[in-house]
């Protein structure tokens, strides 16, 4: 079991930046590949960026550039530095883990970001 804890989340200006964090408790979160996804008010969850455990990363087209994903395993922690903040932006972000060994996967609770002038 696996719990998500997403911290970071804001109000910010277009073209400004937010990092936020996922802390993961539980043991072996360097056997995770952690991903980021984000939903919108009245659209469908999508996928953000992903990181596996040997640290290859992908990217929705739409954030390339712009966000960076990173992990700490010594932390059991996983970043989304995003920059260039556009209104389009605006969802709430959700941490996803999927364990290597079972494929099971783990969701956090969200955490908001607003993009606004």
């Amino acid at each position: 079991q696996v719990q998500l804890v997403e911290s970071g989340g804001g109000l910010v200006q277009p073209g400004g930046s937010l990092r936020l964090s996922c802390a993961a408790s539980g043991s072996f979160f360097s056997i995770y590949t952690m991903a980021w996804y984000r939903q919108a008010p009245g659209k469908q969850r999508e996928f953000v960026a992903r990181i596996t455990t040997g640290g290859i990363t992908n990217y929705v087209d739409s954030v390339k550039g712009r966000f960076t994903i990173s992990r700490d395993n010594a932390k059991n922690t996983v970043y989304l530095q995003m920059n260039s903040l556009k209104p389009e932006d605006t969802a709430v972000y959700y941490c996803n883990a999927r364990s290597t060994a079972t494929m099971i996967g783990y969701w956090g609770q969200g955490t908001q970001v607003t993009v606004s002038a």
